[in-house]
Formats: structure tokens, sequence, C-alpha cells
């Protein structure tokens, strides 16, 4: 069985009005509601890991630089 709400993607990281949003190498974006900033990866290719809160939204656990 697996765990609808479990997030682990890789994309671009960008800002987004306010906030930001992970553009994904699949296709589509989700929405990041995230603790920490991750300045230094910005505008970088990323995997994110975390859970869904939302259709399209996602409450980050970790981000980090991916290959």
């Amino acid at each position: 069985m697996t765990d609808e709400s479990h997030v682990d993607e890789t994309g671009m990281l960008l800002r987004q009005g306010g906030g930001f949003v992970l553009r994904r190498d699949g296709g589509g974006i989700w929405t990041l509601e995230l603790s920490r900033v991750p300045v230094d990866l910005i505008a970088k290719r990323v995997r994110v890991i975390g859970r869904r809160i939302g259709e399209r939204h996602v409450e980050v656990e970790g981000v980090q630089p991916s290959a």
C-alpha cells in the first residue's frame, strides 16, 4: 500500500508571489509550505520531501540539491 500523501519530487525551486513553488520535473507545480527558506537553493534543481496538505500544496520536511 502506498502513502498518497507522501511527496518525494525533483524540480526547480522558484519564488512565486510571497512564497515558493517546485516546478516538477514530471510536469506541474507544487506550492510549498517551508519552515526554513533555502535561499541558497532558489532557482536551482532540488529534491523536495514532504507530505501533501492540499491538491497541489506540500508541507516540506526537507529540501536538498539534486544532481
